[in-house]
């Protein structure tokens, strides 16, 4: 049993499933579904439509050269079978498919920090803009110190208002 590759948006193709096209020259293209096959048909080029991953590739959205791909490379040389070969060979997978999962995730996070930072710059901008609408916060203490205060204040007001009338 053998997994292909889509030839647009290069997703996997299980057996039984996705359309083959065979060109006059015996070139052979398998698509996963039809929205492919179309797209092909018109001619789309996989690396400027958004949603393949040869798009995403092209744009730094994933991963793109990374040594843990070569395992999936097609082979086309026959075999003998050995069981310790295909032990080794699942145990092999298992690992490799543990490193690429930890270095995308390292590559995604790394790739969002650049956004983190420049909304934090904007964030800034716009905090500088609109400082005026930014009141500092006050404690409950210095609010009852205020309160004293100009209550204090006016007791002297009136008491000079009673002196001058005097």
């Amino acid at each position: 049993m053998r997994i292909e590759k889509c030839y647009f948006c290069s997703s996997n193709i299980y057996p039984g499933h996705g359309i083959n096209f065979v060109r006059n020259d015996c070139k052979m293209f398998r698509f996963c579904r039809s929205k492919c096959h179309k797209a092909f048909k018109m001619k789309r080029n996989p690396r400027k439509v958004k949603w393949t991953k040869a798009f995403r590739k092209s744009h730094g959205k994933e991963l793109a050269i990374d040594s843990t791909f070569d395992l999936e490379k097609k082979r086309n040389v026959p075999v003998k079978y050995n069981r310790e070969l295909w032990q080794n060979t699942i145990q092999a997978m298992k690992r490799i498919e543990q490193i690429r999962t930890r270095r995308q995730n390292q590559f995604i996070k790394n790739r969002l920090k650049g956004g983190k930072k420049l909304e934090l710059k904007d964030d800034e901008k716009e905090v500088a803009k609109h400082i005026h609408l930014i009141e500092p916060k006050v404690s409950q203490e210095e609010a009852m110190s205020a309160a004293i205060a100009s209550s204090k204040r006016k007791q002297r007001e009136k008491e000079m208002e009673v002196m001058d009338m005097d």
